[in-house]
């Protein structure tokens, strides 16, 4: 007879190999300031991207494998292109994008041999705060309807723990990012090189494509 695995064992053991691959990888926190949504990354490459823009009001953001979420990330714009174009621009939600890569995450995880050892995240900026849209999406397609912030990666509990204590309501971009930053070194007490880091906005004030990346200069001005 082949050898036996209960499904809840054999659940757990992929579900542990998940979290230990996404612990290795790099942090990501996602801030809700005055005028948007702003992303702080520690990201040591100036090519690779944790987050990108996916639609007019939408980015994406990932922790884990590159390939992996990168892979997901371009599915993303294909299906948001082929619906808005279809349909209307005013049609592609983040609610939509969020929902399909719950299933693509859930079905790999319950499917195939080895899951994906990834965390994702699809922001929709909105006309004010109380309209933004922030889902977490965990490498078994669970979902999590958030406000205020996200944080993914190995350290998630912690980092959510400092924002959750310092969090203000209609915080200017340049208090957000200083807070995220904090942030992402608390949990090994470290000051997280300027260098290293990867910050982007969906800034609403903007007209129709709201994402935007934060210069280095723009960034050294922020931290100064």
């Amino acid at each position: 007879m082949p050898y036996y695995v209960s499904p809840e064992q054999f659940m757990k053991d992929k579900a542990d190999y998940a979290r230990k691959g996404i612990a290795r990888g790099k942090s990501v926190i996602a801030l809700v300031y005055k005028d948007g949504i702003s992303f702080i990354a520690e990201n040591p490459s100036s090519t690779l991207h944790k987050v990108s823009e996916i639609y007019d009001r939408m980015s994406f953001a990932g922790v884990g494998k590159f390939n992996e979420f990168e892979a997901l990330r371009r599915h993303g714009i294909r299906q948001a292109d082929i619906r808005g174009y279809s349909f209307s621009r005013d049609d592609v939600t983040g609610r939509g994008l969020a929902n399909d890569y719950s299933q693509i995450l859930g079905q790999i995880f319950t499917e195939a041999m080895k899951p994906y050892e990834i965390e994702i995240l699809v922001a929709q900026v909105g006309a004010d705060s109380k309209t933004n849209e922030l889902f977490h999406i965990l490498y078994d397609g669970s979902v999590a309807d958030e406000e205020d912030f996200v944080a993914m990666g190995g350290q998630s509990e912690q980092l959510s723990t400092y924002c959750r204590e310092h969090f203000k309501k209609d915080m200017t971009l340049a208090k957000a990012v200083k807070l995220g930053v904090k942030a992402l070194g608390i949990p090994e007490e470290r000051e997280v090189s300027e260098k290293s880091l990867e910050v982007a906005v969906l800034d609403r004030n903007l007209q129709r494509r709201k994402f935007r990346r934060v210069t280095q200069k723009e960034l050294t001005t922020i931290l100064a």
